[in-house]
């Protein structure tokens, strides 16, 4: 990531955990009013959290619950959006991952916190049964 995104935002906030995407809003994304619709947020959300979640289970996930979904604020076209994860806690089959989405305007300038959630994933095995967690090796 360039040196110009590892900036604070304005309010001296930096993103908690480790960056999982990175992607650019595109119009056909938005609403009718020219925002960013909050279901492509979460979908991006989704994936960045499954990304993560695979590595910490080493192997198959699902998610099973999203927990306190904020949009902060509006992200509009051109901006880039950056999700990134942080692990809450693991259980004996789940990972609970904290979400934070980020945005730089235009992909210039000061990070915004734009939306954050708690994400819980499950680790399935080929049947899509819970399964204990794996270590990483």
């Amino acid at each position: 990531m360039p040196a110009q995104s590892q900036r604070p935002a304005p309010d001296g906030a930096l993103p908690r955990g480790e960056l999982a995407s990175r992607v650019l809003a595109m119009p056909t994304d938005t609403n009718p009013k020219g925002d960013i619709f909050g279901g492509w947020i979460m979908s991006l959300m989704d994936m960045a959290g499954k990304m993560s979640a695979t590595t910490v289970a080493n192997g198959r996930v699902v998610t099973v619950a999203v927990d306190r979904i904020v949009f902060r604020q509006p992200v509009q076209v051109g901006d880039v959006v950056c999700c990134y994860t942080e692990i809450v806690r693991t259980g004996n089959s789940s990972i609970t991952l904290s979400i934070e989405v980020w945005a730089m305007r235009q992909g210039q300038g000061d990070r915004l916190k734009v939306t954050d959630a708690t994400f819980t994933f499950v680790a399935v095995d080929d049947d899509g049964r819970p399964r204990p967690l794996r270590p990483v090796q």
